[in-house]
C-alpha cells in the first residue's frame, strides 16, 4: 500500500497532468463526481487548477496516493466554513483510478482525511455520494451514518438525474471548537 501524501499547492500544480488523468479516468468509468460527458482532459486539469487557491490558503487539503511516481488516488478535505461551522470538515472528490481499485486506497485516503480533520480540530465530517454506489458501502463500513437521501440530486456522467446520499461521522476523541 503506498503512503498517503498531503500535497502543497505547488506540488499539486506540478502534479496537474496526473491529477487530470485520474479525474478523467474516473469520470469516463462512470463516477458521478460532478461532471457530464463529453469530458476532456483539459476540463479535468481546469478543475484541479481552479482548486489551487484553496490549497494555498489552507481552506482545503489534497491527499494523494501514488503508484510509483503517478498519482492513482486522491481525496480532498474542505476546512473552510462560516464561524458557526468551523467544527466540521467536508470530504470531497474521493477518486481511485479504475486500474488501482480494490487495493484499499479509498479506505486509506478516508483514514488519512479523518486524521487531517482531527489535527485541524474538526469533530464532524460530512460528505455526499451517489446512492447505492461502492463509495456509499465504503463510507458505511468506516462508520458514516446516512443523514438523508435527495432524489435526482445530481446527474450521472451520462446526464441522468440520480439520488445522492448525504452522510456524516462524528470523530471520536475530537472536541468541537468553540467560536473563533
Amino acid at each position: 500500500m503506498p503512503p498517503i501524501e498531503t500535497l502543497s499547492a505547488d506540488a499539486a500544480e506540478a502534479a496537474l497532468p496526473d491529477l487530470a488523468a485520474l479525474l478523467h479516468a474516473c469520470v469516463l468509468d462512470g463516477a458521478s463526481i460532478g461532471f457530464v460527458l463529453p469530458f476532456t482532459l483539459f476540463e479535468a486539469e481546469g478543475f484541479w487548477r481552479d482548486g489551487l487557491p484553496a490549497l494555498r490558503s489552507g481552506a482545503r487539503r489534497l491527499l494523494v496516493a501514488r503508484d510509483g511516481t503517478r498519482v492513482v488516488a486522491s481525496a480532498q478535505v474542505g476546512l473552510a466554513g462560516p464561524p458557526n461551522g468551523r467544527h466540521r470538515a467536508e470530504i470531497t472528490k474521493v477518486l481511485v483510478h479504475p486500474r488501482a481499485r480494490r487495493r484499499g486506497l479509498g479506505r486509506a485516503l478516508m483514514n488519512e482525511a479523518e486524521a487531517v480533520a482531527r489535527a485541524e480540530g474538526r469533530s464532524l465530517l460530512v460528505l455526499d455520494t451517489r446512492s447505492h454506489d461502492a463509495g456509499e458501502a465504503l463510507y458505511r463500513s468506516l462508520g458514516y451514518a446516512v443523514t438523508g437521501v435527495v432524489p435526482d440530486y445530481a446527474c450521472s456522467p451520462d446526464g441522468v438525474p440520480e439520488p445522492c446520499t448525504f452522510m456524516h461521522k462524528r470523530l471520536p476523541g475530537s472536541a468541537p471548537r468553540s467560536g473563533t
